[in-house]
């Protein structure tokens, strides 16, 4: 196996809980005092838009506090440094892979972005959105959060299938496994007979199809990980 070719890397909330986020699966994470029901589906907003956009406040105030941590800088360094494309796709909506420099893929958009569900413009989200917001473009009441909800398409889907399709190495790292499309590449790319890795702070419901595991918190296995390959000589 060539030692050099292109990796494909999936980030979940696991990478940015030491940055003081939540995470999908912990009894104090985003969904602990919240059903998904109640703000992350289109039928949601469409029935309490004033309630999604609270939670949604409350998670862009959260998100522009934060600070990347050591796997981010960690992840920013292997693809500025690997000498074949490092591929990253995250399902986090924090923005903290391009705060500590890093390009990523956001399957699952972007707190810091606005959508009119009327028109489909996009723009910058202020901190703070209402249900009286106008959409720049039209002039319509039907700002939501730039979020792919539970029940759409995530973002990128058809140049994230061809990266899973040729790369060298694809490696899970701080996802649970439990929110699909996301949680079936591993096993996709495996049938393919590309090279796993799950790093994960605990075995996940997919832990099973990876080849390898790194168990640890993201802020030390992570910087350990990218510092084993960039420090290894290429073949």
């Amino acid at each position: 196996m060539k030692t050099c070719g292109k990796i494909v890397i999936l980030t979940g909330a696991g990478v940015s809980a030491e940055s003081g986020l939540g995470t999908f699966r912990d009894t104090d994470g985003l969904w602990a005092n919240t059903r998904i029901e109640e703000v992350a589906t289109p039928q949601a907003f469409a029935r309490d838009p004033a309630k999604v956009h609270a939670f949604y406040n409350m998670r862009r105030r959260a998100a522009a506090a934060a600070r990347p941590n050591a796997a981010h800088f960690a992840l920013a360094r292997l693809q500025e440094h690997w000498p074949a494309p490092v591929i990253l796709i995250t399902q986090n909506v924090d923005g903290l892979h391009a705060a500590a420099g890093g390009a990523a893929l956001q399957m699952h958009g972007a707190l810091s972005g606005a959508l009119c569900a009327e028109c489909g413009h996009r723009w910058s989200a202020p901190v703070e959105m209402t249900p009286r917001d106008l959409c720049p473009r039209c002039g319509a009441a039907a700002t939501r959060p730039d979020i792919v909800w539970f029940g759409e398409m995530p973002h990128h889907m058809a140049e994230i299938e061809a990266h899973l399709g040729d790369c060298m190495l694809f490696v899970a790292i701080g996802t649970s496994g439990a929110v699909y499309p996301a949680a079936g590449f591993g096993a996709g790319v495996a049938r393919r007979g590309i090279e796993t890795l799950e790093i994960n702070a605990a075995a996940t419901d997919v832990s099973a199809i990876f080849d390898r595991h790194i168990i640890g918190r993201a802020s030390q296995v992570v910087p350990a990980w990218v510092a084993q390959l960039l420090d290894r000589d290429p073949a």
